[in-house]
């Protein structure tokens, strides 16, 4: 089996973040979990270390047919740097559509160049292709409940911030 990078922010982590999760342990094995962050920059809804309570405590509830094996740790900088650093044989990055197909894939052509490190996509669930990160933010930020769209101990995190 393989290990791969799953990068992101996960600012905050969302369903079709667990879905990929998912898909990917399932895929390959051992799926390591990079919140992606600059310790320059002071920005996001939840610090890195909210992040990674959060995914633990979504991943943890989740009802996965099978066991999931993950790692989740934070890196500054590059997703490259992040896959070789945690012995990655992979990157994989989730699809909703083709807007993000175009973009995932100038991603994977530079990370290749640069570190010969191939990326992998698998699409969203069906369902699923309207989940985003920002649109979560948004609909907390404004008093809205993306219950729908987010982990329970997420929607939770999110209705104290926002309260």
């Amino acid at each position: 089996m393989a290990r791969v990078l799953y990068p992101g922010s996960f600012d905050p982590l969302h369903v079709g973040h667990v879905d990929i999760i998912e898909q990917a342990s399932r895929l390959f094995g051992e799926v390591v979990i990079a919140i992606l962050h600059n310790p320059e920059k002071h920005g996001g809804v939840f610090t890195v270390e909210q992040r990674t309570q959060l995914i633990h405590g979504a991943l943890a509830d989740a009802a996965f047919a099978r066991p999931v094996k993950y790692e989740v740790h934070a890196y500054p900088g590059l997703a490259v740097d992040a896959a070789k650093a945690a012995g990655a044989d992979f990157i994989v990055k989730g699809l909703r559509n083709s807007g993000d197909f175009e973009i995932e894939q100038q991603m994977a052509h530079t990370n290749f160049a640069v570190a010969g490190v191939p990326t992998v996509y698998l699409p969203c669930s069906p369902g699923l292709a309207s989940v985003s990160s920002r649109f979560v933010r948004e609909i907390a930020q404004y008093g809205g409940d993306p219950s729908s769209m987010v982990p329970a101990n997420v929607a939770m995190a999110l209705k104290e911030m926002f309260s």
